[in-house]
């Protein structure tokens, strides 16, 4: 990859290994986002998505290879949280919101900002404040569940919930690993939709084993085989690669 790819991206991976007792989970493995993609990731289970991601977000420091993020800010040398403020925003398979909290506190404890103990729920939240969860709950189609308890949500609300509270957060980048595990044919379609409205404003990698959702984001998709790239660009080019039926979708 060139200088050129660097300066013009948002994230750049460039022959990135890492092993775990002597198994290579990523090898040499290169990528390029630019500034407002959004990316779908697949391939099969141990291809190395995970990993990927955790190397992105500091949970994991690579053997070797480069990470950039925004042409200049080396992430190999930054810890997790350091990596977090610099606006990489990570949503895990499995959500994780404050079930006794409303929708609507569940968001104001997420807003970027000093939440440490100065801040209760009881403190009355600014203008805004409140402008800013408003445009949070209409993104993500939750508006009129504001007062619900986290706990009472479904799960497909959950995980728009957790969406929500990353956006709160004001990333430049989403990390999403597997948003419509779980969700009905309704949600996975809303979830697609929410993912394309959230991409109209930040970039996004989503992680993902539906081949249908992945096909109405209508991105380039990457497609990863043994911690390597195996084959990348649109759902129709890669669903045709002989190697990619062969590994993945002929299973």
């Amino acid at each position: 990859m060139t200088i050129g790819a660097v300066s013009d991206s948002l994230l750049y991976l460039s022959g990135v290994s890492v092993s775990f007792d002597g198994f290579k989970a990523i090898n040499s493995l290169s990528l390029v986002l630019a500034p407002g993609e959004m990316r779908a990731v697949i391939g099969p289970n141990g291809a190395g998505k995970t990993t990927m991601m955790d190397i992105i977000t500091g949970k994991t420091r690579p053997d070797s290879g480069q990470v950039i993020f925004g042409a200049e800010t080396d992430l190999t040398k930054l810890d997790e949280p350091a990596i977090a403020a610099l606006g990489i925003g990570r949503k895990f398979q499995k959500p994780t919101v404050f079930e006794q909290h409303t929708v609507w506190d569940n968001l104001l404890l997420a807003l970027a900002g000093d939440r440490r103990p100065r801040f209760s729920l009881w403190a009355r939240e600014t203008d805004l404040e409140c402008e800013k969860i408003e445009h949070i709950l209409a993104t993500i189609r939750l508006g009129e569940l504001r007062d619900m308890k986290g706990g009472d949500l479904s799960h497909g609300q959950k995980q728009w919930l957790e969406i929500g509270m990353l956006l709160a957060q004001e990333p430049q980048l989403l990390l999403v690993d597997e948003p419509v595990a779980g969700m009905t044919d309704a949600e996975t379609a809303q979830t697609a939709e929410l993912l394309r409205e959230i991409n109209k404003t930040r970039s996004v990698v989503v992680v993902e084993h539906d081949m249908d959702f992945v096909r109405a984001l209508g991105v380039k998709v990457t497609v990863l085989h043994e911690g390597s790239v195996l084959s990348e660009g649109s759902i129709d080019h890669v669903s045709a690669d002989p190697r990619v039926v062969e590994v993945y979708l002929g299973r």
